[in-house]
Formats: C-alpha cells, sequence, structure tokens
C-alpha cells in the first residue's frame, strides 16, 4: 500500500535488538512556551492557531505516569472556528486538514506500541491512535507504508492505564521514519473529549533478521469466524512456530497457544470470544506477523 506523504528526513537512526524508547519526547517532559503557552518539544499540536482566541487543545498535565508531566488533548469550542480537536503529531501537523506531514527518523519493525493513557468521549465522539511506519520508494517518487495501527478509542478510561497496541505490517522491508498520530475526537470533534497520553515507547524491534516471514504465507480460514475454531496455516511448513496470540484491538492477549508440534493445519479454538475484530499473532523463528479476523 502507497501513502502519498512527502516526509523529508535528515537523519536515520540504526536500531537494534528490542527497542524500548525511540519516540522522540516519548515522555513528554520537555516543554517550551514560545508565545506564552506550552507546546511539547517534537510534537505538532492546533495551539498555534488556536491561541488567537486564548484556547488550548494541546495541555502540559501533570504530574506524569511517571514523571513531571504528561500530554493533555482536550476538544474544545474555539470562536470563530467551531470545535477544534485535541490532537498532536509526532512531527509537523497539518493545522487545516488535522493530517501529520512529517514523522521521525526510525529503522525498526517494532511488533507493539506501548504507554499509558486515560481518555472519555463526550457523546458519541470517538478519539483515535494512528501509527505509520513509512519507507521512501524514490522509483515512485512517494513513501511506501511498510506497518501500521490504527486503533478507535472505546468507551472510557478515567485513571491512567498501560496499553500495548500491536502493529501490522504490510511487507518485509525496513522503514525509515515513523509518524504517530493522537486524538481526543474524531471527524466532528465535540467539545471536552479527552484524551491523555505518557510514557510511550515501542516493544518487540526485529532488525538484524534478514528473511521475515511475508505477511502473505500466513493463512486463515475461516474469516470471519462463527464456528469454535479458527484454523492457520503457512505456505512454508519449514517454518518453526514457537506460539500463536489472539489480541483484542486493546493490544491485550486473550488467547495463546504454546506449540510444541505443528501439524498443519493448527487450530485455535475461539469459541470464548466475543463478536468483534481480533489479531492472529504467529511468533516464529524468523520474527512475528500477524493477520486481522473477525469472530461472529
Amino acid at each position: 500500500m502507497k501513502t502519498r506523504t512527502g516526509f523529508l528526513f535528515l537523519i536515520i537512526f540504526l536500531v537494534n535488538n528490542i527497542v524500548f524508547s525511540q519516540i522522540p519526547n516519548s515522555g513528554f517532559e520537555t516543554w517550551t512556551n514560545p508565545n506564552g503557552y506550552n507546546i511539547p518539544d517534537s510534537w505538532g499540536n492546533l495551539n498555534p492557531v488556536t491561541t488567537t482566541a486564548g484556547v488550548y487543545t494541546c495541555l502540559k498535565g501533570t504530574p506524569g505516569s511517571p514523571g513531571a508531566a504528561y500530554l493533555k488533548l482536550v476538544s474544545k469550542t474555539v470562536t470563530g472556528m467551531d470545535v477544534q480537536p485535541g490532537i498532536a503529531v509526532s512531527g509537523a501537523l497539518n493545522t487545516t486538514t488535522f493530517q501529520g506531514i512529517s514523522g521521525f527518523a526510525y529503522s525498526d519493525r517494532p511488533t507493539s506500541m506501548k504507554g499509558k493513557w486515560q481518555f472519555m468521549a463526550n457523546g458519541s465522539d470517538q478519539g483515535y491512535i494512528s501509527l505509520y511506519l513509512t519507507k521512501w520508494d524514490a522509483g515512485q517518487n512517494m513513501r511506501d507504508t511498510i506497518g501500521e495501527l490504527k486503533y478507535l478509542l472505546p468507551g472510557m478510561v478515567m485513571s491512567w492505564q498501560s496499553f500495548t497496541l500491536p502493529i501490522t505490517y504490510n511487507n518485509t522491508e525496513i522503514p525509515d521514519s515513523a509518524m504517530i498520530i493522537f486524538s481526543a475526537s474524531g471527524n466532528v470533534p465535540v467539545d471536552g473529549s479527552y484524551l491523555y497520553i505518557d510514557n510511550l515507547s515501542f516493544f518487540g524491534g526485529t532488525v538484524g533478521l534478514q528473511d521475515k516471514p511475508d505477511q502473505g504465507s500466513l493463512i486463515i480460514f475461516p474469516n470471519p469466524v462463527v464456528q469454535d475454531n479458527l484454523l492457520i496455516d503457512v505456505k512454508n511448513h519449514d517454518l518453526t512456530m514457537s506460539s500463536i496470540d489472539v489480541l483484542d484491538f486493546g493490544g491485550k492477549i486473550v488467547i495463546r497457544k504454546e506449540l510444541k508440534n505443528q501439524v498443519f493445519p493448527i487450530s485455535i479454538d475461539v469459541s470464548s470470544l466475543v463478536a468483534g475484530g481480533y489479531f492472529l499473532r504467529v511468533n516464529s523463528s524468523e520474527g512475528t506477523f500477524s493477520r486481522k479476523f473477525i469472530k461472529q
């Protein structure tokens, strides 16, 4: 999948093994005050636009969890601008379209993004978290999306809780950049919706694995699954699998199957799952790869 976002980066960090924190200002401890209002270093937001009305949707919350500060995003009504979303992007933000236009240099394939959050939607509003890992394709003169994460915030979390969100990969390439978007609101912002974020990190880097499994080699059926069992197969039966996980969209492992003997197709009992969407993650000697599926 291609995305025509024209990111420009000067430095590419080479990351090895597990990555615990390669996100700029990941703990939101560093803020500047350019014109009488706070902005988190390395994170684009709407404060430079809404300051004309004396309203700020990106705030420095204290204390952090852990640390002295956290990112506090609150959607607010701004005179002459309607409701503006509490939104922040790890890089630069287009303040008209609310789309990210740049990110930060990054060259690993983490399995998940972790952190702490609080959030609440006002009315039917629904915030979201997005992550795009991309690589510049000089031949096509555009960015290729290597991996991504898209998560809609469900319900509410009124006190600090840890989260782990799985990253899905589209191919086996190594990215050269990353962009994270946090938004307290969806397409139609509602005043009062909020999202607090702190203590971000990537987890489970895989740089150094030259022969990563092809996402297309993983076959799951039926999908949607309406019976008790989901069947898993791979094109390369020589691939050594250690375990298979089923994760909900919040990144929580709800089923884990340890594999001692590989007899294909592998069957997983999903009768305990409620209807909805899930990630199937295969952990193997050649890396980690995943597929989405629906339980009906």
